[in-house]
């Protein structure tokens, strides 16, 4: 098998970049417009509380498809190829995304706006329970030995990018009147997702196959049926993958999502100041994203993931007591202490983490599905936050002893993981090394 060059594999980083990004600015947004306007649009005829819950409840039908995505898609991706699958995720997302800032609402066409909206919501969850698995193997099979955690971390870069050009997007257009801003200036953040196709497009043309899949279509080693042989083969690995992605879904969604809502309904600070905690939450774990990277290929996967799971358990009660203080220089140093401790470090190792637990003829589909099923798992996360809070009188104790229930099931899956950074990545079947116990 031919080693990737230099330009090669710049060109591969720079696809997961951009690709992660694009794509991941899309699912993002949909997030923080349903913490904002969705339920003054599309759940008109319900009390305010009750409308939040109901978009945040919307928001959480991506996640149930996203493992349907990751089987669907991995399956494509473990069979005809990694980058061509991306292409495909690219164009779901980039349609369903734009078509968002088209619909109609609540006081148009009455109850068939929301289901549009989520039947749009539903191919958004397609898209991206394929997107991150892929990216993440194709950048993991490029990188030399010894290096793929830190080039892998940059898949998860360009989710946390997506997450702040969301944001940001959101941020600039309530700069606008606020009569503009609920009439039509909330649609241009999904309106933009059209032109972001083609440049999306454009990088992922330019990225060459994974060496390990040409190899594997060189040998005949491509299997018919992806998922069962990944069920079959990786029974533990497979629980693991899906136990690992329950903790730092919970913590970004909770934090992205739920705590805008929190802060503006409940503490009374303006969407600008909650935004902003968010964005400087996203730059600080972009910042860490190669750091911690790089430090697994030294020390390992397994203790940054059991580090940042502990340190969530530990921080996420002082993290709402800052929260509450209201103050936002308060608000926002704990966003950023959460994200640079509790959350960075594992979602940094997680694309290589996950890469590393199947072989390389069910990497795409045992990686996606594994993950995407823990997604689905924890992605009602701030619809439970806000129906948690709602019982407490608005208060996030709750919420605070939910963020460390996931971090316990997180951390019984890292625990029950082998280290995996000498692992022979591209090895058809790697089950006899001692990463893998069967």
């Amino acid at each position: 098998m031919s080693a990737t060059t230099t330009p090669e594999l710049k060109r591969v980083v720079l696809g997961a970049l951009v690709g992660t990004a694009l794509e991941w600015y899309d699912f993002f947004i949909y997030g923080t417009a349903a913490a904002l306007v969705f339920n003054q649009l599309f759940f008109t005829d319900a009390d305010p509380a009750a409308g939040t819950i109901a978009a945040f409840a919307t928001f959480g039908v991506g996640f149930v498809v996203r493992p349907f995505g990751g089987v669907l898609f991995g399956h494509l991706g473990d069979r005809i190829g990694r980058r061509s699958t991306l292409i495909i995720t690219t164009v779901i997302m980039g349609v369903s995304t734009g078509l968002i800032g088209l619909l109609p609402t609540y006081p148009s066409i009455g109850v068939a706006a929301p289901l549009l909206l989520t039947l749009l919501r539903v191919c958004q969850g397609l898209g991206a329970g394929a997107e991150f698995g892929g990216a993440a193997t194709l950048l993991a099979e490029h990188a030399p030995p010894g290096r793929r955690g830190y080039y892998a971390s940059y898949a998860q870069t360009g989710v946390q990018i997506g997450l702040v050009l969301g944001t940001s997007a959101f941020l600039l257009v309530q700069l606008m009147p606020r009569e503009d801003f609920l009439s039509w200036g909330w649609r241009l953040p999904f309106l933009v997702s059209f032109a972001l196709i083609g440049v999306a497009l454009y990088v992922r043309l330019r990225v060459a196959e994974s060496p390990v899949f040409r190899e594997m279509e060189r040998s005949r080693e491509i299997v018919k049926l992806p998922i069962r042989d990944a069920l079959a083969r990786y029974p533990r690995n497979f629980l693991i993958g899906v136990g690992a992605h329950i903790n730092d879904t919970a913590v970004v969604y909770t934090l992205a999502t739920f705590s805008v809502a929190y802060a503006t309904q409940r503490l009374g600070l303006s969407s600008r100041t909650a935004l902003l905690g968010v964005i400087l939450f996203g730059l600080t774990v972009i910042v860490l994203q190669p750091f911690y990277g790089r430090l697994s290929d030294r020390v390992g996967r397994r203790p940054l993931n059991l580090f940042s799971v502990v340190f969530v358990a530990v921080f996420v009660y002082p993290y709402f007591v800052m929260v509450e203080t209201g103050v936002p220089v308060v608000v926002w140093l704990a966003m950023m202490i959460m994200g640079a401790l509790g959350f960075a470090p594992q979602v940094a190792v997680q694309p290589v983490f996950y890469a590393e637990l199947f072989g390389a003829r069910v990497r795409y589909t045992g990686f996606a599905a594994s993950r995407e099923l823990g997604a689905a798992l924890a992605g009602f996360s701030p619809l439970i936050g806000a129906a948690l809070a709602a019982r407490m009188g608005g208060r996030p104790w709750l919420v605070a002893a939910f963020l460390v229930g996931t971090a316990v099931i997180s951390f019984w899956a890292f625990w029950a993981s082998r280290e995996t950074k000498d692992v022979d990545i591209a090895a058809v079947d790697p089950v006899r090394r001692p990463v893998v116990e069967e």
